[in-house]
């Protein structure tokens, strides 16, 4: 057994169920440090049996998922199914609470909670969110319809961004149709806040759940129509309506791209709209001046720039993808949120796929590991890669993708 990566899955699942170390330590009667130099991978042998078994009971999972399982750090379709659990509520739907005497969270309690998730989110911690998001929306839900005056108008403003972290987390799952119900629910939580900065910012979300549930021409349709609706509002609503404005014009380019793949007609002609919507969101980045994180974008020059390596990469040009990556500087990348920078390192992959640099793209998505596991090994599209890319082959790189592969949870 392997001491470390067995101490890496206790600390996990602890976390998962919301246990301190002392918590945790008093239900193994054992000291914290005990749990800590076993969490650590320190103790100087391996847990026995007996042990491996008390602490899968403690934690609520099987012994074989705490020895064996490889994707630990993805998370369990228990807890997705609790996110789409709470999206079907009577009271999430309607808005309409119980007449219970549970007083609404306060927005600036509310604010703090939807904060921390959202950081989490850009820090490529996505399997945290299953047991967040419900919390979130059940805790805005009530608010939104119990607050009066301003305190309504900006609760649902955070149900709203609530609602757009449900569709974020949930493409990130690779469950485009959960991404959809929640994006609509955003849309719709954002006009009952009557700003357009989050009317905007529901837009951009919910046009990336279209697009990645295959509906990219009705995406390009709707979020085009929301910048020509909102942008007047926007441009006078300094940094934050500029970065929203501007995040339109990526989805727009993103769902444009994924149109031109699917049109078996006249593919050439979509794809040339692509570089316009991309240009048009390069205008409002120099407007803005600078790379910042207004609303959880990250927009700004260098994020635009990561855009156009995705939807040269939506297009299948890996080569043309790789130039535009290589003339990222390193400096701006490296103040990104970790989740940007992880996604450009897979879409790097996929270009070098594309343009047949498979045992670079193995090299890339390790990179990509190291900085950000969850974004490699628990989504979808990247292990679909690792499946791709053990069909082609990777000459030198055979063993390091198997054993990717086996830490995707792929089988052999």
């Amino acid at each position: 057994m392997d001491r470390v990566q067995f101490g890496r899955r206790v600390a996990h699942w602890r976390g998962r169920r919301r246990l301190s170390q002392a918590e945790f330590a008093a239900l193994m009667r054992r000291s914290r440090r005990w749990v800590e130099e076993l969490e650590g991978g320190r103790r100087q042998a391996d847990p026995q049996l007996s042990v491996v078994t008390e602490v899968a009971l403690r934690l609520g999972i099987t012994v074989d998922r705490l020895l064996y399982d490889p994707v630990v750090l993805c998370p369990a379709e228990s807890e997705i199914d609790a996110v789409r659990a709470a999206l079907q509520r009577h009271d999430v739907i309607t808005g309409r609470c119980d007449d219970s005497s549970t007083e609404p969270v306060s927005v600036a309690a509310l604010q703090r909670s939807l904060s921390f998730a959202r950081t989490g989110f850009q820090a490529g911690h996505f399997a945290t969110l299953g047991a967040q998001i419900p919390h979130l929306l059940i805790d805005a839900t009530r608010a939104a319809e119990r607050h009066q005056g301003d305190d309504q108008l900006a609760a649902y403003r955070l149900l709203s961004l609530s609602l757009e972290l449900t569709e974020a987390a949930a493409i990130k799952w690779g469950d485009s149709e959960l991404a959809v119900v929640a994006g609509h629910r955003a849309v719709a939580a954002a006009e009952r806040s009557q700003d357009p900065v989050i009317m905007a910012s529901a837009a951009r979300h919910l046009a990336d759940a279209m697009t990645a549930h295959g509906q990219a021409a009705a995406a390009v349709q709707f979020v085009t129509a929301a910048a020509r609706r909102l942008q007047d509002e926007l441009v006078q609503r300094g940094p934050e309506g500029l970065s929203v404005l501007g995040m339109l014009f990526l989805k727009a380019a993103m769902a444009q791209a994924a149109a031109a793949e699917a049109d078996d007609i006249s593919p050439d002609a979509l794809a040339r709209a692509v570089p316009v919507f991309l240009d048009e969101a390069d205008e409002h980045a120099d407007r803005l001046g600078s790379d910042r994180n207004e609303l959880w974008t990250s927009f700004g020059p260098t994020n635009c720039g990561l855009y156009r390596v995705a939807a040269h990469v939506q297009l299948s040009e890996g080569a043309d993808a790789l130039a535009v990556a290589a003339g990222l500087p390193d400096a701006a990348l490296g103040a990104l949120p970790r989740e940007r920078r992880a996604h450009l390192l897979t879409d790097r992959a996929i270009a070098e796929k594309q343009a047949g640099q498979r045992e670079q793209a193995v090299a890339t998505l390790l990179e990509a590991e190291a900085l950000c596991e969850e974004e490699v090994l628990c989504r979808p599209r990247t292990r679909q890669l690792v499946e791709e890319l053990r069909l082609l082959g990777t000459g030198s790189a055979e063993g390091r993708l198997r054993a990717l592969a086996q830490r995707c949870g792929l089988p052999g």
